[in-house]
């Protein structure tokens, strides 16, 4: 499949870590199957366990979803989800790149790497959306969204089973909405409306 490059529709990024399975799954079972952007999923796993995140998700939404294989295209409709023990890079040419992780942190995958190479190569079309999680992972990444023309949000405290990644993003000032989990799914929607 040729990359329809330089992309012409957006990309959301879900970013996210500890009780991330539940918010995941309330912001994606809304999605329709012809939703105009493009879906990357990263959530923390431990990459010695056999991971069932892309089939619970593929049950769950009208989305195309599987796992991000290296050289993938991105497209809109579907949903990428990072596999295990690998970093997901957004390439200059709208594919995606898969890098081995090693056995030392960041965490993996890495939403910071995601994230930075996804502002770098898609620009204003760019939405980074910080999920529940702990730690900071993503806090970078962010930085480079915005410092691109991209977009972020990020979920509330009062909604987040762990506050730690939406915290750290809300943090650095650059996120443009705070929502609770129950309004991220129609601010996406929203969000790509104005900008397919």
């Amino acid at each position: 499949m040729t990359p329809d490059f330089p992309l012409r529709f957006p990309v959301v990024a879900l970013v996210t870590s500890a009780g991330g399975l539940d918010a995941l799954t309330r912001v994606l079972a809304p999605l329709p199957a012809d939703f105009p952007a493009a879906v990357l999923v990263a959530q923390h796993l431990d990459p010695a366990r056999t991971s069932h995140l892309t089939a619970i998700l593929a049950a769950r939404t009208a989305l195309r979803v599987g796992e991000a294989a290296d050289g993938d295209v991105l497209v809109a409709g579907a949903a990428l989800v990072v596999p295990a023990g690998r970093h997901l890079l957004v390439t200059s040419d709208a594919r995606i790149g898969l890098l081995d992780t090693g056995d030392l942190p960041p965490a993996r995958p890495s939403a910071d790497l995601l994230l930075a190479t996804l502002a770098v190569t898609c620009g204003p079309r760019a939405l980074a959306v910080v999920l529940t999680g702990k730690g900071t992972d993503a806090q970078t990444g962010i930085r480079a969204i915005a410092h691109c023309g991209g977009t972020v949000f990020a979920q509330d405290e009062g909604t987040s089973a762990h506050f730690g990644m939406p915290g750290a993003a809300i943090g650095t000032g650059l996120v443009h909405a705070v929502l609770p989990l129950s309004g991220i799914a129609a601010a996406i929607l929203e969000h790509v409306a104005r900008h397919a």
